[in-house]
């Protein structure tokens, strides 16, 4: 968080104002967050061992959300990076079988096991088939615009007669509800989100129009610890 890849972009938020970047990253660098990572490789690779990292939180989820995760027999981690959170599940439930789906350069040197596998893709484009599809911190990333298409496609790659899902882990801002530091810390994540790339955080508002535009019918809502929930969508 404190890179200079990631701090600079803040002193550029009059330049953005009053420009045509899509975003504060883009006005200080010249290019977009992602297109960034291509181009600086030790930036990339801090990046993902932060992501990786964070991906260690699973351990608690699965503690305390095992049933959501039980009777699957394949799931899709799309966006899942280096694979730390498919390595945690496969570890878990030993019968699942885990696919991470990632840009073509992060997995391109990881080796499938047993009962996990890589493929390099793009997640606008298609999403492999699966029991339940997994975003991680993905969609907070992406505009409104962005999320649908995606959240489509996840509907397209699990089951249609109603057995599938999709789980979501993210931030979901509820100021009614929330202590208020809980509240100042998402809405920094939000403008975190404008500064770098082009998403937000959402309410639970937010979310369930997003969901029911994609073509789901239903979502069950779970907070889970510090600043997460984790969402369940069913199509």
């Amino acid at each position: 968080m404190l890179d200079p890849a990631l701090a600079t972009p803040w002193q550029f938020l009059g330049n953005w104002f009053r420009g045509n970047e899509l975003t504060p990253f883009e006005s200080a660098h010249g290019m977009g967050f992602w297109e960034y990572g291509d181009q600086n490789q030790e930036f990339n690779s801090h990046f993902n061992e932060a992501m990786t990292s964070d991906s260690g939180m699973m351990n608690l989820v699965i503690e305390d959300c095992k049933p959501i995760f039980e009777g699957l027999s394949s799931l899709v981690d799309v966006g899942g990076g280096t694979g730390k959170v498919a390595r945690i599940l496969c570890e878990a439930f030993p019968h699942l079988k885990c696919t991470v789906l990632e840009l073509p350069q992060v997995v391109a040197n990881l080796a499938d096991t047993e009962n996990l596998k890589f493929i390099g893709g793009d997640m606008f484009q298609a999403i492999p088939p699966a029991d339940a599809i997994l975003l991680k911190l993905t969609l907070h990333a992406l505009s409104d615009e962005e999320c649908l298409k995606v959240l489509k496609k996840c509907r397209e790659a699990i089951p249609g007669n109603g057995q599938g899902k999709v789980i979501i882990i993210d931030i979901v801002i509820d100021d009614t509800k929330d202590e208020h530091e809980i509240t100042e810390a998402k809405l920094f994540f939000d403008l975190l989100m404008m500064v770098v790339v082009t998403g937000r955080e959402r309410s639970e508002k937010d979310w369930k129009k997003l969901f029911l535009e994609a073509g789901f019918s239903n979502y069950k809502l779970t907070p889970i610890f510090g600043l997460r929930s984790l969402i369940e969508v069913y199509p």
